[in-house]
């Protein structure tokens, strides 16, 4: 376990050792799904051969860079609206696909789209947000694939910010987010003032 673990979990937040008390009609954590030398090669790979944007978002009435590089590949047709953006898809790649096809037995689905997110270092985040919107559907099942640098993912119910979770997203580790999750929380990843390494995550959808 690394410094910088030890030290993001000294948190306010009631933190899974590591995803076993997270709320299991919400939240599955499988770590260890991809090895470190796939996880490796598949960071390498995306940071490198990923065409990023730093979009522009409506947050709060104002229009902000996001603090993170995104991509978003999928079916042909299986466009995704949010934060007054339209996202149109990316045709799949190879290592996507090999990508998606491991994470689906875990998931117990087929996904037709996903969400690519590039944290470069400490200072990018995404903030407290559901995934919501019409396209994703009722009590929508996202997979939430990880490589690179472990970050803390915080969820807070939005009735009731006392109760909330947190759990270390590792390398090559799957998180299943599903149930109520999307209606009656929210969730992030916080920035942080401890040195952090790239990290890429891909959450894998279904777009109606």
């Amino acid at each position: 376990m690394s410094v910088i673990r030890k030290v993001e979990q000294l948190s306010f937040f009631e933190d899974s050792v590591n995803g076993k008390d997270l709320p299991a009609d919400l939240l599955v954590y499988t770590p260890g799904v991809f090895s470190p030398a796939e996880s490796g090669n598949f960071l390498t790979g995306l940071i490198g051969h990923t065409p990023w944007k730093q979009e522009i978002v409506q947050m709060y009435g104002k229009a902000i860079k996001t603090p993170r590089l995104t991509a978003w590949y999928g079916d042909q047709n299986k466009s995704y609206e949010f934060s007054g953006n339209k996202y149109n898809p990316l045709p799949w790649t190879k290592a996507l696909f090999d990508i998606k096809a491991r994470v689906e037995p875990i998931a117990g689905m087929e996904f037709n789209s996903t969400l690519l997110n590039y944290y470069r270092d400490g200072n990018d985040s995404v903030a407290w947000h559901s995934d919501d919107e019409y396209e994703l559907g009722f009590k929508p099942t996202i997979a939430s694939v990880s490589f690179g640098q472990d970050r803390r993912f915080d969820v807070r119910q939005k009735a009731d910010h006392k109760r909330k979770h947190s759990v270390i997203l590792e390398n090559g580790s799957v998180l299943l987010m599903k149930g109520d999750l999307q209606s009656l929380w929210h969730h992030r990843i916080a920035k942080s003032t401890q040195p952090m390494k790239p990290r890429v995550n891909l959450t894998f959808r279904i777009i109606m």
